[in-house]
């Protein structure tokens, strides 16, 4: 009894669980238009199964050898049934179109930013700058995150996924990320927040995040790099504004 009641009582953190097979919470509103983007058109799958299934068994059924003997094309075919499978795929590829590319242009769209992160990816860790600060150095606040070894991991760290040195970002603010590859391709991808940007050598590539809650979101590499693709995790931090502020400021000294 205790432990079908400490199922309901657990608290997961915005990580990927085994056997998973559902989307993490969202963080970000990008990833709420992903998802509801997923399930509507998961519902035009579920109509389109159904119906494809019906036709199929209907016809198996109907026009077998023992149904109908006599096969003429006069007779078992017509074109007001060819217009309706022709035309009522075009509406529901039109119907999933319109939402697609009003997600796919505002996932693009970078609004005013508040903060820019620079995101550099390297065989095989991830390292950051935030050029809007400089230290009492004159340098920007720059820093390398590698992954936490096992044999390093303290209680409530998760294997393959923490990280030595988080990126810390306030909530409710507009996040420029400019992503790039210092060595070979890989992919900065962060599922809560609806993010993967591939960071190739010699090319910067831009995107935008807003973290709507305080939480620990963490992501990995999602682009073959290497044979250690699978040990450089990206661990983000959404802090309150005054909690970002001392950050920087600790950082800063």
């Amino acid at each position: 009894m205790f432990k079908t009641l400490s199922l309901f009582n657990t608290i997961y953190n915005d990580a990927p669980q085994p056997w998973q097979i559902g989307f993490q919470d969202s963080a970000a509103p990008g990833f709420t238009g992903v998802v509801e983007l997923h399930n509507t058109i998961f519902f035009y799958l579920i109509v389109i199964c159904v119906g494809v299934f019906w036709v199929l068994g209907s016809s198996i059924y109907y026009f077998n050898i023992k149904n109908s003997p006599i096969i003429h094309k006069y007779l078992n075919h017509g074109t007001l049934i060819e217009l309706i499978w022709t035309i009522t795929p075009a509406l529901i590829l039109i119907a999933i179109a319109f939402p697609s590319f009003r997600l796919l242009y505002l996932l693009d769209e970078v609004i005013s930013p508040t903060i820019t992160i620079k995101v550099v990816g390297h065989q095989w860790y991830w390292s950051y700058e935030y050029s809007d600060y400089v230290t009492e150095n004159g340098e920007s606040i720059e820093f390398d995150s590698y992954m936490i070894p096992e044999s390093d991991l303290e209680l409530g760290q998760f294997r393959l996924l923490d990280v030595d040195n988080k990126v810390i970002i306030p909530v409710d603010c507009h996040i420029r990320l400019i992503v790039t590859g210092a060595d070979v391709i890989h992919s900065f991808a962060i599922p809560s927040l609806g993010l993967k940007v591939d960071a190739v050598p010699g090319r910067l590539n831009q995107s935008s995040i807003i973290a709507e809650r305080t939480g620990t979101f963490y992501g990995q590499c999602s682009e073959i790099c290497g044979v250690w693709h699978g040990f450089m995790p990206i661990v983000v931090e959404a802090v309150s504004v005054q909690d970002y502020l001392a950050w920087v400021d600790q950082a800063n000294s």
